[in-house]
């Protein structure tokens, strides 16, 4: 790129030129000067047509726009399903692929309580907490987005297929990996940087002292993005990870209000979105002293009343009326959110 500017003069080039780049091994030119054939080309897209597969190069305006800028960006991303401009308001959900039931019950509270609020959540399409947040997202109606570590013509695992099948209608599955390339474990680490590119934050939820979870946000950390943790037991070797996350600077992740601080896009969005949706003149005085409340994002039934000064009796009774109403629900544990 650097070289040709123009990449469609490599496709006419001299092999000798091609020969001549610096940096560039060898083995790299051959292939370039082996593959500038139509024979080549056309089995290339037969491949990607029979797959039904998206391609998008970096030169291309529906290139997401979270990739265009980090360090070492793919330049060609291979696609099922669809990006949509909501899906730049995303946030990553990682951890372990073997996730203990607190691990589980985590990923799945802040999956939910994201997409409720029109949150696209990336994640790995692994097992274990991946697997989870995918479900969840998918459960709660929302969009997700799955980054593979292999070419789009291998499912892997195989115990994912009905997720794969499910993110490509609800969400998009994305790799930059070539069709027949194989799940090799060197490809995790590479791909892992493209969950963080896409994401305004990322949750690490259970991870070990060695995973490739904080290879995840040890590159969203240098992508600028934010980094949160669930502290968990110190005794969990599942959660020596994240502890050592938040040790070193990333933010424990107790609600969702700890998001919603730190992203400010996000915060911005959701406030948006949810101030078009209210007319107060349908609501009494005490209810909208509630839905104002609301209005700032999911907020626990404790941090109303004291936010309101109501008693915790006429706050119930009130978000029992609304819960009827249909303009709020409950997510879980008396968090309560706008629908």
């Amino acid at each position: 790129m650097e070289y040709f500017i123009d990449l469609r003069d490599l496709w006419i080039s001299p092999a000798k030129e091609i020969n001549s780049i610096k940096s560039i091994k060898n083995e790299i030119k051959e292939k370039i000067i082996n593959n500038r054939n139509s024979d080549y080309i056309k089995r290339l897209f037969s491949d990607i047509n029979k797959h039904n597969i998206d391609v998008i190069t970096i030169y291309d305006e529906n290139y997401p726009e979270g990739l265009r800028y980090i360090y070492d960006n793919p330049k060609v991303l291979y696609k099922k399903g669809s990006l949509i401009e909501e899906d730049n308001l995303a946030i990553a959900i990682v951890g372990s692929r073997k996730a203990t039931s607190y691990g589980k019950w985590a990923c799945e509270k802040f999956a939910k309580e994201l997409a409720s609020i029109g949150v696209t959540i990336v994640s790995g399409l692994a097992l274990g907490i991946d697997a989870i947040a995918h479900k969840s997202t998918i459960e709660e109606n929302g969009r997700t987005i799955g980054v593979l570590g292999n070419g789009l013509d291998t499912i892997y695992p195989k115990k994912n297929l009905f997720l794969y099948n499910e993110i490509e209608t609800k969400g998009a599955i994305l790799t930059e990996f070539p069709l027949g390339v194989p799940p090799l474990a060197f490809n995790f680490p590479l791909r892992n940087r493209i969950i963080s590119g896409l994401s305004l934050g990322i949750i690490v939820i259970e991870a070990k002292e060695k995973s490739g979870s904080l290879i995840t946000a040890h590159h969203a950390l240098e992508q600028g993005k934010d980094v949160f943790a669930l502290p968990g037991n110190i005794n969990s070797i599942f959660s020596r990870g994240t502890n050592k996350l938040i040790k070193d600077g990333a933010k424990p992740l107790l609600d969702i209000d700890d998001i919603l601080e730190e992203v400010y896009q996000l915060r911005e969005k959701v406030l948006i979105k949810k101030k078009k949706k209210i007319n107060h003149t349908n609501f009494s005085d005490t209810e909208n002293k509630i839905l104002k409340c609301l209005e700032e994002g999911p907020i626990h039934s404790d941090n109303i009343v004291y936010k309101t000064g109501l008693d915790i009796s006429t706050v119930n009774s009130i978000l029992t009326i609304l819960e009827l109403k249909g303009v709020i629900k409950e997510l879980t544990g008396r968090v309560f959110t706008l629908y």
